[in-house]
């Protein structure tokens, strides 16, 4: 007779393998599995039969597929923990004896290791790294703000740094933003590029630091493998647009200074300060030619020229504006967004470097405020709020500055990235009549509607099976009125709100 097979042991449960087999198939310590996984990209599957697969025990458990810890077993970066692991195990055998010598000379020896083969593994296209780009911008951007003084090293925090200021300036020198929106939780960005819209939230500017039990073991492990993507992508974007790279001031590209990339602190604010151009490869003039095999559907070859002028038109909208920033207001996303968009910008030289002209410059156009009013004003030019900048931006024109002028009540700053079906905010409508071009052609001649006893009778004489579907239609309806009603009922009360805080502000 053959040798009987156990429970768990044949059919499903040999594709799956649970967390604690794992870690000792492959000799590594639970924080350094949790780490490999992430780089790797190999996440826990939950299997069909969970509790059949743990043998009738119902304690919970993690499952992985076995063939990713195979996959896992061949990687490289296995060997290079092990090798922490006993530099770790010789330094405090030192520090235990008191052998300084020894400690500093295990130190030098310290083994270090790089991910590029992992993101060449993962992202094998550009395209690929563009499509995932949205979660690394967003945690780059979160740890280049946070405080100095903190659980994380200054040193991941200015790295940070730097890429988000590079990824910054390869957006002002592309002028690829679309959308921004101002919420509570930081300033959301979409930029398109290559074709692929790109999303990421600039966090506000931390004024404590973070709270002290929070664990920063896996998002370091996700950033650790973030800045090295967002460093490749920065250096492919630079080269698509013939910069150098890392970031050269195109005035000290002849000059000592060139050979420093964020080498003294006057040299990084001006980087920083996202105010001056970039020093290209070579200058090259091409002509730019529409292929029309990307013609898509039924667009025609007017249609896509026309469609690339309204596009370029928008890349410079604020082309021919100065704008002047006030010591109050939000200084490097306004520049971002000015700038991105083909708009001169400038503060006070004593607020920051890289201030190109002063405040009584008589060709300021605008000077965005945060304050009910100013001491003293130029009748050459608006003074208008920060939220003016953005709404524009969204709206794809220069908007009005009667509603934005400083001290007045600003109109509600609407999100572009929300569009809930059935409800349009009031402010939205009235953009949309005044952006409204008639259009030729006869109107549709209304639907015919069935009298209510027409619909029970063809609701009785219907299938189970369309039945069924048609009681899901009817009830995702109501669900959907009941979303409306609710922001209805929600804008009725604010506005209430904002007539009493007028009505009280006019008294």
């Amino acid at each position: 007779m053959g040798k009987l097979q156990k429970k768990g042991e044949k059919g499903s449960a040999t594709n799956y393998i649970t967390r604690t087999q794992a870690v000792k198939k492959l000799q590594l310590t639970l924080p350094d599995f949790r780490k490999i996984c992430i780089l790797k990209g190999i996440y826990p599957h939950e299997p069909k039969k969970k509790r059949k697969l743990a043998k009738g025990s119902s304690a919970p458990k993690t499952f992985y597929y076995v063939k990713d810890i195979q996959y896992l077993a061949h990687e490289p970066l296995l060997q290079k923990f092990a090798e922490t692991k006993i530099f770790v195990k010789k330094v405090k055998k030192a520090l235990g004896r008191d052998e300084l010598d020894t400690v500093q000379r295990v130190r030098d020896q310290k083994p270090h290791y790089t991910l590029d083969h992992i993101v060449k593994e993962r992202y094998p296209n550009f395209a690929d790294a563009i499509k995932d780009l949205d979660d690394a911008l967003c945690l780059i951007f979160l740890f280049s703000t946070m405080p100095r003084q903190g659980k994380v090293q200054p040193g991941i925090i200015n790295k940070c740094r730097i890429l988000a200021v590079e990824f910054m300036h390869y957006v002002i020198a592309a002028k690829c933003i679309k959308k921004v929106f101002v919420s509570i939780k930081g300033i959301y960005f979409q930029v398109e590029i290559e074709g692929n819209d790109i999303s990421w939230i600039i966090p506000h500017q931390f004024t404590t630091p973070p709270p002290s039990n929070i664990d920063f073991k896996v998002m370091l492990s996700f950033l650790e493998l973030y800045t090295t993507v967002l460093g490749f992508v920065n250096f492919k974007l630079y080269s698509n647009l013939n910069l150098i790279y890392p970031p050269k001031a195109l005035e000290d590209v002849f000059t000592e200074k060139s050979s420093i990339y964020y080498g003294d602190d006057i040299y990084r604010e001006r980087l920083e300060s996202l105010n001056i151009k970039l020093a290209e490869v070579q200058n090259l003039e091409e002509d730019e030619e529409i292929d029309e095999e990307l013609l898509a559907g039924d667009q025609t070859l007017d249609d896509l020229v026309q469609s690339r002028k309204e596009e370029e038109t928008f890349k410079n909208l604020f082309k021919g504006c100065k704008f002047f920033l006030g010591r109050e207001v939000p200084r490097e996303v306004l520049v971002l967004a000015i700038r991105s968009l083909g708009g001169e910008v400038s503060w006070s030289s004593d607020s920051g470097v890289a201030s190109t002209y002063n405040e009584t410059d008589p060709d300021i156009t605008h000077q965005i405020v945060d304050r009910p009013s100013q001491s003293h004003q130029f009748l050459s030019r608006c003074y208008v709020q920060p939220q003016w900048i953005f709404d524009s931006i969204n709206q794809r024109k220069v908007l009005p500055v009667d509603d934005y002028v400083a001290g007045c009540l600003l109109p509600p700053h609407l999100s572009p990235f929300v569009n809930t079906e059935g409800y349009l905010p009031p402010e939205q409508v009235e953009l949309l009549d005044r952006n409204k071009i008639g259009e030729d052609g006869e109107e549709e001649s209304p639907r015919e509607e069935l009298s209510a006893e027409d619909k029970k009778l063809a609701v009785m004489a219907m299938p189970k099976k369309r039945k069924a579907l048609y009681n899901k239609m009817i009830h995702s309806n109501k669900k959907k009125a009941s979303v409306v009603n609710k922001l209805k009922r929600k804008r009725e009360e604010l506005d209430e709100v904002r007539e009493k805080k007028k009505a009280a502000t006019d008294s």
